[in-house]
């Protein structure tokens, strides 16, 4: 499974490349599904274009990707989003259409009562758990960590030349991640030592505009459609190669 990250934190600094509005999010995610991709990442934008977890914010760009593909869409919940866990958790109950999965790094203070409200609603959650952090040890101890729909393992080095180690790292501190399927991916200089990684692990990744802006020769990426389908040539020709070497 390759799944798209179409924006994420980045805004208008970041090139018109980058999908802010709903209808821009929802063509950027229906040429990444047209190019292979079977999930779907995305950050919600206020009408300034920051990250937010209003159901005014929500539920159109909800409407207007589901309106053109027919994938699983999920959101984030990161709390640069909203820094008070309360009332984190308070914009989850608010909702009035659905996700059908969202992220939740662990390591921020109020991830398990975010990931309780959310399998209380019946959205999916991918826990977030980034190198770095505590968040893979506070995961291993959560009673909630059998119930998740997978394990995003989310790798922050972002040299091109040490991600790989950091990811198998990472990856070892996960242990068996409560059985939990994982989704391997890297951010910037790292994303594509880690896709590549991840193909010859058997394991699910994303690629898309969130992690990085750049295709693997070093030239700007023009949307996310591109991305994956390099995403996809990358990470099955990896996987191939293992097989046919095991």
């Amino acid at each position: 499974m390759v799944q798209v990250c179409v924006n994420g934190t980045r805004g208008a600094g970041d090139g018109a490349v980058v999908p802010l509005s709903p209808g821009s999010m929802a063509a950027s995610a229906a040429e990444a599904v047209a190019a292979g991709a079977s999930d779907i990442h995305v950050h919600p934008k206020s009408p300034c274009g920051h990250d937010t977890l209003s159901p005014r914010a929500l539920t159109p760009t909800l409407e207007a990707i589901r309106a053109r593909v027919d994938v699983p869409v999920g959101v984030t919940t990161g709390a640069w989003a909203e820094p008070d866990p309360a009332a984190r958790v308070e914009r989850v109950r608010s909702w009035t259409l659905l996700p059908d999965h969202a992220s939740v790094n662990w390591h921020e203070p109020g991830a398990e009562e975010v990931a309780a409200a959310l399998l209380d609603r019946g959205i999916g959650v991918e826990a977030g758990i980034w190198s770095g952090t505590d968040g893979a040890e506070r995961f291993a101890a959560s009673p909630l960590g059998p119930q998740v729909l997978r394990v995003l393992a989310e790798v922050l080095d972002t040299s091109a030349d040490t991600a790989e180690e950091s990811a198998h790292a990472l990856l070892c501190d996960l242990g068996t991640a409560h059985g939990r399927p994982v989704l391997l991916h890297g951010m910037e200089g790292g994303t594509w030592p880690v896709l590549r990684l991840a193909g010859r692990l058997g394991l699910a990744t994303r690629i898309g505009l969130e992690d990085t802006l750049l295709l693997p020769n070093g030239e700007r990426a023009i949307s996310n459609g591109q991305l994956v389908a390099e995403g996809l040539v990358q990470h099955q020709h990896q996987h191939g190669r293992e097989r046919r070497t095991s």
